[in-house]
């Protein structure tokens, strides 16, 4: 796409972006509250990227301008101008970049709720303490963002630290911002419960699924079977006495779900569907994408869960982001759940990867 051409999109974006603003200040359009939702939505969208092309206008305007001040005799207006003359075209380069990026075709995920699951791997009693901070560490970025996080199912370990904990992370944009949560999670520090001081490391597992919906995944109800049993673990006499556990098998696929979260049964399989569901779903995706020979491949580390994509180093308070070679040494802000530089550096280089792939294939 050459110039003329992205500066006549971006001007049919605006004109539907102005059309849309008009449209939500419509009483007819406010009292229909599923149209409006639909079209604040979709208002968003364009908003975002006609906030940066107007500040693209006024860098380019700027920009021819200060190229009119080149040609003044005085020299020293000569030198300022040559210096504001780079300040804005530097800033015109990465607003046109940011434009770019916002016009890259999205993922049909990113609007999704997640299922998030996390599971204790080689380290024994370490790895279950550290799965359970991770999960603390999600909880409280979930927070921060005003998400809403939801337990469907957790094993704890005997020393208060988890197995596995599946919980599903309903919000705005969840997917978009946890998609590259996925892989194997590494932690390097002197464990509790050891006598020499000795750095042990550990690791855990990390799975962000996108959350299907009943038109996105269809479940034949001859294809589950369905096993009702008592609950386990803390929760009383109501929760442990009575058949509320609900275990869901998937019988094409062999995938099975638990939920004893809840007391009700009914409550229990609703959320254990929901997982399987979410489950089913990466399935076919993951089916979709080795067909397409692309996206999991060409993105390496966002898909192949055995692969170590972070190291926590306590010792160091250092956190290291292998995919693209980002450390910090503020890893206990991390764990506190203030994730967002490691979330958006991580956002920015795929983007710029999804540019290049566009760039190339339009090239």
């Amino acid at each position: 796409m050459n110039e003329k051409q992205l500066i006549d999109k971006l001007d049919q974006i605006e004109a539907r972006c102005d059309e849309m603003t008009a449209q939500l200040g419509d009483p007819a359009v406010i009292a229909d509250g599923s149209r409006y939702q639909k079209l604040a939505r979709s208002h968003s969208d364009l908003a975002d990227i006609v906030e940066k092309y107007r500040e693209w206008k006024s860098l380019s305007k700027g920009i021819a301008d200060t190229r009119a001040m080149l040609g003044e005799s005085d020299p020293e207006l000569r030198e300022m101008a040559e210096q504001e003359l780079a300040q804005l075209q530097a800033r015109a380069e990465t607003a046109e970049q940011a434009i770019k990026v916002l016009l890259t075709p999205k993922d049909p995920n990113d609007e999704k709720n997640v299922v998030l699951e996390i599971r204790a791997g080689t380290g024994g009693d370490e790895a279950t303490l550290f799965a359970a901070e991770i999960f603390r560490m999600y909880a409280r970025y979930a927070e921060a963002q005003r998400w809403k996080v939801d337990v469907i199912s957790e094993s704890p370990s005997s020393i208060g630290g988890m197995k596995e904990i599946i919980a599903v992370v309903e919000g705005r944009r969840v997917y978009s911002r946890m998609k590259y949560e996925s892989g194997v999670h590494r932690v390097q520090r002197v464990p509790a419960t050891e006598q020499q001081g000795r750095v042990h490391t550990s690791a855990v597992t990390v799975a962000v699924l996108p959350e299907a919906q009943e038109v996105d995944i269809q479940i034949d109800p001859k294809d589950i079977r369905i096993d009702t049993f008592c609950s386990s673990g803390p929760g009383g006499q109501s929760v442990n006495t009575t058949y509320s556990a609900v275990r869901i098998t998937h019988l094409p696929t062999n995938t099975v779900v638990s939920c004893q979260d809840e007391k009700s049964q009914i409550k229990n399989k609703t959320k254990a569907m929901r997982v399987l569901r979410a489950r089913l779903y990466e399935m076919e995706q993951d089916k979709q994408r080795q067909a397409l020979a692309k996206e999991r491949r060409a993105m390496v580390g966002t898909g192949d869960r055995s692969e170590k994509v972070r190291t926590y180093n306590f010792p160091q308070n250092r956190l290291t982001e292998h995919r693209i070679g980002l450390t910090l040494y503020q890893l206990s802000e991390v764990m506190d759940g203030r994730l967002a530089p490691v979330i958006e550096a991580l956002t920015t280089h795929y983007q710029a990867e999804k540019l290049k792939e566009g760039t190339a294939a339009g090239s």
